[in-house]
């Protein structure tokens, strides 16, 4: 039976994801950025938490662990570096199953915006949910990682279906999008922004994203191919994420 997913706004730009498996009625959030919104969301569903599963331990992925494990009993599951804030039921890393019921998720390793950083993807469903590495139409700073770990991380998950829904945990999208435009020219970004650019105007989402859309569009993922853009011709495709990363770390528009 299939995964649900319920998407809610959290905190300034944060999104609240709660998936249930529907063989079982077990649910999971990923990440906990704000407690009280989850908890409520919980509970206008009449959904049975039962794991917290963090990406990483920045405080708006991390910081509502205690609480709601408090208010539900939840087991909290994630990498190891998430005990710099809150305690850890279960230690994962890339390579790992965790098991909502009968859903299985596979650990993916995805260092770079944090080193411990990692990504949950159901396969059955094609479903991945990868917190701040990757974005539509963005990627995460690299805080603690570098650009080569991030460039290995992010394809890692261009490897996946391109079919895979993907629920990344920011709605950045329409700055990533006056960044992309900055830097590539292609028409089916130029197609994307316009859109994206009317779905914000409304107020509505634009996450989640899938693999096929950010290979064909998301300037971090074409990085190589902006490289004589971005003034790395010839350099390995790291450096030329590096330097399109660089550009946005500075980007005014």
């Amino acid at each position: 039976m299939p995964l649900t997913v319920h998407q809610f706004p959290c905190l300034e730009d944060n999104y609240g994801f709660l998936a249930r498996d529907e063989a079982t009625g077990l649910a999971a959030c990923i990440d906990t950025p704000e407690a009280g919104a989850i908890l409520k969301a919980l509970d206008t569903l009449g959904w049975k938490l039962d794991l917290i599963l963090n990406t990483h331990w920045h405080p708006d992925h991390a910081g509502g662990n205690a609480e709601i494990k408090a208010a539900t009993g939840a087991t909290i599951v994630g990498p190891a570096e998430v005990t710099r804030i809150s305690a850890l039921d279960r230690e994962v890393k890339g390579g790992d199953v965790v098991m909502l019921g009968e859903t299985r998720f596979e650990v993916i390793e995805t260092g770079g915006h944090t080193l411990g950083h990692i990504a949950y993807f159901d396969a059955a469903d094609a479903i991945a949910f990868v917190g701040d590495t990757l974005f539509a139409l963005g990627c995460g700073r690299l805080f603690e990682g570098t650009a080569e770990q991030m460039w290995t991380s992010l394809q890692r998950l261009a490897a996946l279906p391109d079919e895979t829904t993907v629920y990344c945990a920011h709605e950045y999208t329409a700055s990533n999008a006056r960044f992309a435009l900055s830097v590539d020219d292609d028409p089916a970004l130029k197609a994307r922004a316009d859109h994206i650019f009317a779905l914000r105007e409304r107020g509505e989402p634009t996450v989640p994203t899938s693999i096929g859309l950010e290979k064909a569009t998301n300037p971090f993922l074409r990085a190589p191919r902006l490289a004589e853009r971005v003034g790395v011709a010839g350099e390995p495709d790291y450096k030329a994420f590096g330097a399109v990363r660089a550009a946005k770390d500075v980007f005014k528009g």
